[in-house]
């Protein structure tokens, strides 16, 4: 009869059919009369197997073995299945071979012990049915076996029960009980189970301590671990190196090394197991140094190093960064043979030591010498080129491991690739990768793949898909709170970020110092300062103030929300803990605040502090202030400190020098700072070219775009454009509009305002419109730059009307449109419309009047004539009006002739700006146009007597140029 191989997981149908083929061949076996317990006939001792925290309970004496029983466990090596059919077969071929002295015990009790080879239900249970049937379930190896094998099998339950038959157990057979339990998550079954063996004074051995030790581990019960320490020095059991050892790995697991320590130093004798333990315990408590020294000693002692000794050390070179120390270690292992393809894990460690210490080809090195990798070689290897920014080299090791290596990623693989997607907005890898995971059922089941692909999602602008994985998840840690709130406050969604924030408060005091980050990056605008008021008290009260970057974090959102005293205050509350990022942070914020002054006297402030020594971020807050201060001397100054240090060579540094010379006005030195550049690249020549532009030398700017080594991104298409409108040269602005169109980048909002502004600069209003309405993506400045457009060409009621369809279009009007629409009803003569917009500003669309609206409110008055109102209109603003508004008014007086308001406004104006030759110009040619020749020959000495001269004006013509 052939016997089928069946595993425990198959169909309904096929393991009845199997049990009842089972019991069908049990009636070929003899009768036997239930054996007496033959327990204290034979003299048996345990045999612990420890393998991953499961405990198996084999034979306690070597029994006579039978003719049949020799080939059953010869046969374990060769075939299972060969061994089952003897089994099945053997009470057919023994019934006139077998003596009458020879037991058939023996006989069922050796099967069992080929099932703990390879356990299936259905085997446990004929074997079961088979010592039930003969009789010899009351042999106690047998039934003690044959509850390992239940256990082993998956099936508790029949463990539990087969427990409860025996009788006249032993502390073997409680020992299987417990092993049983521990092996099925049942620690609290093991622990009654081991009280009742105290009570019961059956005697314990140290199996059972063993095994306790590893269920109070298991528990993270620490006391009752120390309890059981306590018993095995009472029954004077810790001569057994394994329970010294287990009960070194437990106390350094439960984080006392102390305790470890002393257990391992106490141990007589001392196994390579011993020196694992000790030197795994020490990195797991974060003592990389300890782990390198006990190391060190048992490279002393008798005791040879093991693969994983090796792995420790080198996990430890790795903690401390010691890469000559692992370069050793490595030629140890290739020295005593564990370089080859069986000690696998020795050369992962390696690989993640020289990969993170940055010598990513010795780790490449490492890994083409392994012959056979497995899973983790390949994880490691990507991790390593991602953390050398070999971004290529994952993509492409992904690749070859899926083709070459015929693994497919795991839940590690995904955890280092998806960062790298959220990293570089790679949303269409992290959404196939999101797909695979899905098709694998490992969302669910696995919550740092969940968080990183909350992470992804909102770090590549899909804060919706972030929102739905997260409402989806049926359990979440703090990690999956703290990956939405950061992706709520990254992608602008304020509220939502501080909702969730409370609807986390609300479930317990359940956050951290990143759940603080995360929240404080959301308040960053003026209305989200009672907020942000309220985490701060939050902090103080909870004592998340005790880091520099939560200080920071704080620092940084009061100064975002307009509050830099708050900041500063801040700063001078916290500078035992503050350091160079926290300054940074305080000089940072003045200048995006435009408090240019007071960032300087930050900056003089923190120099006094010898401790600290400013940074490139340093360098580039404080030259930006010089540059908006127009302070040369300060800022040429920081160029010499700049050149005696290594930030000389800073790239960020090097524009910002040029940035800050072309703001001074010193042309001349940001081109020396541009020609010196230690690494020529785009940036550095956008700020040349903008700085060029900005001090009108606008053909030496073209020549460079010109001979540009690089392609050009959208800063410097719109830089160019803008010359060319400056300069009305509508040939360049054509050639530089087809390579737009052929490069595919026309359809950025700020190229597009670019060319609206060039096109209605140079009379081309119709391309202009066209430009505009092929955009697709409208922004703020396009809009801005077309109703400016149809304003400069007099369109005024189509200016209007465009305003009107930028509002229902839902985008934002801001202070430069109201600055293009009121101009576009001064050009157009329409005063009425321009007044009520201009009322309309604050009233109906929250933005503050500002000088530049007020310019074209005079201008539009003046050019209508109506002088008394645009004056009387210039007295009431706040402190009178800016010079920018008398002189609008000056020339609207020099227009329509009238000299004493003219004159009375001029001479306001020479009290606000001495310098200016253009109010004495002006009213000088009011006095002319009167006829007042004294009046104008003095004003003209006047004007040579206090060196003012006139700028020269020209004019551009773009002769046939179409």
């Amino acid at each position: 009869m052939k016997m089928v191989a069946h595993g425990g997981g198959g169909d309904g149908g096929s393991f009845h059919s199997l049990t009842r083929w089972a019991f069908q061949n049990l009636n070929l076996l003899p009768q036997r009369t239930p054996l007496a317990s033959s327990s204290s006939s034979h003299s048996f001792s345990s045999l612990l197997n420890y393998h991953y925290g499961i405990f198996i309970i084999v034979q306690r004496r070597r029994v006579p073995i039978l003719p049949y029983a020799t080939p059953l466990l010869s046969s374990i090596s060769h075939c299972f299945c060969t061994a089952i059919q003897m089994f099945v077969q053997m009470p057919q071929r023994t019934t006139t071979h077998i003596k009458d002295d020879i037991h058939f015990e023996h006989v069922v009790y050796y099967y069992i012990k080929l099932l703990l080879q390879k356990p299936r239900i259905l085997s446990a249970t004929v074997a079961h049915c088979a010592a039930l049937k003969i009789g010899t379930l009351a042999y106690l190896p047998t039934s003690t076996s044959l509850l390992t094998a239940y256990s082993k099998s998956g099936d508790f339950n029949s463990s539990w029960d087969l427990f409860h038959e025996i009788c006249n157990r032993d502390v073997i057979a409680w020992n299987a009980i417990i092993s049983a339990s521990i092996e099925h998550n049942c620690y609290r079954t093991a622990m009654d189970l081991f009280e009742k063996i105290i009570k019961s004074q059956i005697g314990l051995d140290s199996t059972t301590l063993l095994l306790m030790v590893s269920a109070s581990l298991h528990m993270k019960n620490f006391d009752q671990g120390r309890a059981i320490h306590c018993l095995s020095i009472k029954y004077g059991m810790l001569v057994d190196i394994s329970l010294g050892n287990a009960l070194t790995d437990m106390y350094a697991k439960c984080g006392v090394l102390s305790s470890s320590e002393c257990v391992f130093e106490e141990m007589d004798y001392k196994d390579v197991v011993s020196w694992n333990s000790i030197m795994r315990g020490s990195l797991f408590n974060g003592g990389p140094e300890r782990s390198l020294y006990y190391f060190k000693r048992m490279s002393f002692s008798e005791e040879a190093a093991d693969s994983v000794s090796l792995s420790c050390a080198i996990s430890a070179c790795l903690s401390l960064g010691e890469l000559a120390f692992g370069q050793t270690i490595h030629g140890l292992g290739i020295k005593i043979g564990y370089n080859d393809s069986s000690h696998v894990s020795f050369s992962n460690s390696l690989i993640s030591l020289y990969s993170q210490c940055g010598d990513v080809e010795a780790a490449e090195t490492v890994f083409g010498e392994i012959a056979y990798k497995d899973i983790v070689s390949w994880n490691a290897m990507m991790e390593g080129f991602a953390s050398n920014e070999k971004i290529n080299e994952v993509f492409d090791l992904l690749l070859e491991m899926q083709m070459l290596g015929s693994f497919q990623p795991d839940i590690v693989t995904l955890t280092i690739i998806l960062p790298l997607c959220a990293e570089l907005m790679f949303s269409r890898v992290g959404r196939s990768i999101h797909g695979f995971a899905i098709r694998r059922h490992m969302v669910s089941d696995h919550l740092p793949l969940l968080n990183s692909l909350i992470d992804m999602y909102s770090k590549c602008n899909l804060v919706e898909e972030a929102q739905l994985l997260f409402n989806s998840a049926t359990v979440r840690d703090l990690v999956s709170w703290n990956a939405m709130i950061s992706g709520y406050s990254q992608n602008k969604y304020p509220e939502e970020a501080q909702n969730l924030f409370r609807e986390l408060l609300c479930k317990g005091p359940y956050c951290s110092s990143s759940t603080v980050l995360a929240i404080l990056s959301s308040c960053n605008s003026l209305n989200s300062l009672p907020f942000g008021k309220s985490i701060h008290c939050f902090q103080l009260k909870s004592g998340f103030l005790n880091h520099v970057l939560l200080v920071n974090s704080l620092m940084h959102m009061y100064i975002n929300c307009g509050e830099l005293r708050a900041g500063f205050s801040i700063l001078h509350d916290n500078s035992d803990l503050a350091d160079m990022a926290s300054w940074n942070t305080v000089i940072g914020g003045c200048v995006r605040g435009d408090h240019f002054q007071d960032a300087l006297k930050t900056f003089g402030l923190m120099r006094l502090r010898p401790s600290l020594h400013y940074d490139s971020i340093t360098l580039v807050s404080v030259l930006s202030a010089c540059a908006n201060l127009e302070l040369l001397t300060l800022g040429k100054s920081l160029h010499g400190h700049v050149l005696k240090s290594p930030l000389g060579s800073n790239t960020r540094v090097q524009n910002s020098l040029i940035t800050m010379y072309d703001r001074c006005g010193d042309i001349n030195s940001a081109k020396v700072v541009f020609k010196f550049c230690s690494i020529p690249n785009l940036c550095s020549s956008n700020c040349m070219i903008s700085a060029l532009s900005h001090n009108k030398e606008f053909r030496e700017a073209l020549e460079l775009f010109r001979h540009l080594q690089f392609k050009p991104n959208e800063i410097t298409i719109v830089s160019v454009l803008s010359i060319c409108t400056q300069i009305g040269v509508l040939r360049h602005g054509k050639q530089v509009h087809v390579h737009v169109f052929r490069s595919g980048i026309l359809d950025n909002s700020f190229i597009s305002a670019a060319l609206v502004d060039l096109y209605s600069s140079c009379g081309r209003l119709d391309t202009a419109l066209q430009v505009f309405r092929h955009s697709e993506e409208k922004s703020e400045s396009a809009w801005n730059s077309m109703i400016a457009a149809y304003g400069n060409h007099g369109n005024g009621e189509k200016a209007i009307k465009l305003f009107h369809e930028m509002c229902e279009s839902g985008t934002r009007v801001t202070k430069s449109t109201f600055v293009s629409l009121l101009s576009a009803c001064s050009h157009a003569g329409l005063v009425n419309q321009g007044l009520w917009y201009y009322k309309c500003m604050l009233e109906k669309y929250g933005v503050q009047p500002e000088t530049e609206h007020q310019v074209f409110v005079v201008d539009m008055l003046g050019r209508s004539g109506r002088l008394d109102e645009a004056y009387e209109f210039t007295k009431g603003l706040q402190s009178n009006g800016s010079s920018g508004v008398w002189g609008t008014l000056l020339s609207a007086c020099n227009y329509h002739g009238e000299l004493k308001l003219g004159k009375q406004i001029a001479e306001h104006l020479f009290i606000l700006e001495p310098q200016n030759v253009g109010y004495y110009i002006s009213l000088s040619n009011m006095y002319v146009a009167a006829g007042s020749w004294k009046d104008a020959t003095d004003l003209r000495q006047s004007i040579q007597d206090q060196g003012l001269r006139k700028t020269a004006g020209y004019s551009l013509i773009d002769v046939g140029l179409g």
